[in-house]
């Protein structure tokens, strides 16, 4: 006979004291501590244990008793369901004191090295309307609310174009307004929803892998160009052409429309030829002078002014002279070694996508930049004895590794090669104070600035300035 699963239990008005890693909120119960989102410190709630370990619980919020005086109110509709902005109930200036605990806390709790007072987090001058890029996927399998299946009504198409529901690969919820990117994401996305519900347009069944319409990705710059890409399934010329011909007509301030037939299992684009249908191949971002070219493939910070706020950290923690030869790890597109580049003698940047490494040599050569050199390559590879004998020992390096942080490979020739700075830039503080751990032994923290690159979510960039001992 089976054994039936033990009840979880349900406590009730218990307050919430603090924010955790992830952006998760604490609740503490009896010496356990309790994970739950969608709630701020203050509040006193009912949550109800949906899993239960040896030194946590995770819950949820079931009904809520007392609002914290720290609370306000969510301005999106799609508050809750779509799973993104989720500490839009928390006032901006709390959002910004909570992400510089979670930094200095993960350098203290993980680093355990010794640390300066950290610069005020720098904020983002806009908190809604910031991102430059934004991707969409159509679904015939619309998520329904819990509004929706309360209201009983019966709804015509379960099509939707919008964002995945969080753990459901083949739910999405449908998208009437969101606040992440200029309006005009908006108006692109509700006309192609409601040209393809009027042509009777299939939209993709992600789990029988059939249908037509695919995924949406719109990027705008701050100079107001625009690249819209369409992905479809499968090849239906006469059909394509209609919606695209609609689009280009429906919004003629597109600077770049292009289209990608992807009959793969996944949506990424990395490997599939983008074609261009009306336009050009490029947008173009400008940053003090400098400009970027976009390709539809190419890595460019999502938030473009903050990114602007972001280099300008780095430049100044970097110290240059004039004569320094830079390395710059995990270049991307090689935005900050262009940015560096006319106030150093030489920047060497290592990436390991070919294809951003390519960008980062046409971004130099626009804008006249002839001390740049560019190498892809995995980084614990390429950045090697032999690599540094061949180009120099750097005066300064700057890091910027992907969530995961850098190779122990990696952080063991910064120790052989001993740049007299290196800057860590980090969107994840956790691996970042584990890196710092081992650099420890030759190197001081002597800078810390957080910034905040994305405002009502828990996410936040820092930069750290590091001097030999």
């Amino acid at each position: 006979m089976a054994r039936k699963n033990k009840q979880l239990p349900l406590f009730k008005e218990l307050e919430v004291t603090d924010v955790a890693a992830e952006g998760k909120a604490i609740i503490k119960h009896d010496e356990m501590v309790i994970f739950t989102q969608y709630v701020v410190p203050g509040d006193v709630v009912d949550v109800q244990i949906t899993r239960k370990k040896h030194h946590y619980m995770e819950g949820r919020v079931v009904k809520i008793h007392r609002f914290s005086e720290k609370r306000c109110e969510a301005f999106c509709s799609h508050y809750g369901v779509c799973g993104g902005c989720k500490w839009q109930i928390l006032p901006y200036a709390e959002q910004l004191f909570y992400k510089q605990k979670q930094v200095m806390d993960n350098l203290t709790r993980i680093g355990k090295v010794e640390l300066p007072e950290p610069m005020p987090i720098l904020r983002s001058e806009k908190t809604t309307f910031y991102r430059n890029k934004l991707e969409f996927t159509f679904s015939n399998r619309r998520w329904m609310t819990y509004e929706d299946i309360a209201s009983g009504k019966q709804f015509d198409t379960m099509n939707a174009v919008g964002f995945h529901i969080p753990g459901m690969f083949d739910k999405v919820l449908d998208i009437e307004k969101c606040w992440l990117q200029d309006d005009i994401s908006n108006q692109i996305r509700n006309e192609i929803r409601r040209y393809a519900l009027d042509n009777n347009l299939t939209f993709f069944d992600l789990r029988k892998q059939e249908g037509f319409l695919r995924t949406l990705i719109v990027r705008t710059t701050s100079i107001g160009q625009l690249m819209v890409i369409m992905s479809f399934f499968h090849e239906d010329e006469p059909t394509r052409i209609a919606l695209l011909n609609h689009i280009a007509k429906k919004f003629p301030q597109i600077t770049s429309l292009m289209y990608v037939i992807n009959s793969k299992a996944n949506d990424t684009l990395t490997d599939k030829n983008i074609c261009v249908f009306k336009g050009s191949n490029a947008i173009y971002e400008e940053m003090e002078g400098l400009k970027f070219k976009i390709g539809p493939k190419s890595f460019y910070q999502t938030n473009s002014e903050q990114a602007y706020e972001l280099y300008s950290v780095v430049r100044r923690f970097a110290d240059l002279k004039g004569d320094e030869l830079v390395y710059d790890l995990y270049t991307g597109t090689g935005t900050i070694a262009n940015f560096l580049a006319k106030k150093c003698a030489k920047v060497i940047g290592i990436e390991y996508v070919p294809e951003a490494i390519e960008d980062a040599k046409t971004n130099a050569q626009l804008n006249g930049l002839t001390n740049t050199l560019f190498f892809a390559g995995d980084m614990k590879d390429v950045l090697n004895t032999e690599f540094i004998a061949e180009h120099g020992t750097p005066d300064v390096v700057i890091t910027d590794p992907p969530r995961a942080g850098m190779h122990d490979d990696v952080i063991k020739t910064l120790l052989f090669i001993m740049p007299r700075r290196i800057v860590y830039v980090s969107c994840n503080p956790a691996t970042q104070a584990r890196d710092i751990s081992q650099l420890d032994e030759q190197y001081k923290v002597v800078a810390i600035q957080p910034v905040d690159m994305f405002p009502h979510t828990h996410h936040v960039e820092n930069v750290l300035l590091l001097e030999k001992r």
